[in-house]
């Protein structure tokens, strides 16, 4: 079993940048695709991005490419969302998830999540 805390959430302005940060808890990690997911009240949870095992594949939400850039450190047994220029509309609880199996952009896909990290970006 694999146990995920995120960090680095806050309130930031728009335009400005945040980044996120996944911990796990063992270093089996590295076998592990991960993704981030974010999720508003009311909705269901959104895929944002995805990241392989190695760190060589990677997968974004074609409405958020361009501002976002997962990356991990396995080493660290970390993975991060770096969140460039963001919008109101970016407002949300980010989740980071962890899958055994194919890289996947649905949540039921993930075998163990994090708690969440809520990111307010404010006008």
């Amino acid at each position: 079993q694999v146990q995920l805390v995120e960090s680095g959430g806050g309130l930031v302005q728009a335009g400005g940048s945040l980044r996120l940060s996944c911990a796990a808890s063992r270093r089996t990690f590295r076998n592990y695709v991960a993704g981030w997911f974010r999720q508003t009240p009311g909705k269901e949870r959104e895929f944002v991005a995805l990241i392989s095992g190695t760190g060589i594949n990677t997968s974004y939400s074609d409405s958020l490419k361009g501002r976002f850039t997962i990356s991990r450190d396995n080493a660290k047994n970390q993975a991060y969302l770096q969140m460039n220029s963001l919008k109101v509309e970016d407002t949300a609880v980010y989740y980071c998830a962890a899958s055994r199996v194919l890289p996947s952009i649905y949540a039921n896909r993930y075998d163990y999540w994090g708690q969440g990290t809520q990111v307010t970006v404010s006008s």
